[in-house]
């Protein structure tokens, strides 16, 4: 079954400049700490895939393995872990968010 689940996330992080498995969706997000992440993202004017993992326990499981990492919601940019919610919000404050997608060539709104 693993190998199946992170063949679903390998697909997903490698077919995607950034994704963000998250509790919710983009839209209605369903954690505080998935709602801050999909916050930082859209004022950046980020374009991300967002996975719910509240529709497939599989994911939900998977991705915490996939990543060694215990918590939801977690960030990939270019295939790389990026990290969770503290992590995020800690780089975007100190510009290292802004700079990290620049360098990996996501395109950002200027007024980031």
């Amino acid at each position: 079954m693993e190998n199946i689940i992170f063949e679903r996330i390998r697909k997903d992080i490698e077919g995607n400049d950034v994704v963000l498995y998250m509790k919710g969706t983009a839209a209605f997000p369903q954690c505080g700490f998935s709602a801050l992440v999909v916050q930082v993202l859209s004022q950046l004017g980020v374009r991300f895939k967002d996975v719910n993992v509240l529709d497939d326990s599989d994911i939900r499981q998977g991705i915490k393995d996939f990543s060694n990492w215990p918590t939801i919601p977690q960030l990939y940019v270019k295939g790389e872990f990026i990290g969770g919610c503290d992590i995020v919000r800690e780089m975007y404050e100190a510009g290292e968010l802004q700079d990290l997608l620049r360098e990996k060539g996501v395109q950002i709104s200027d007024a980031a």
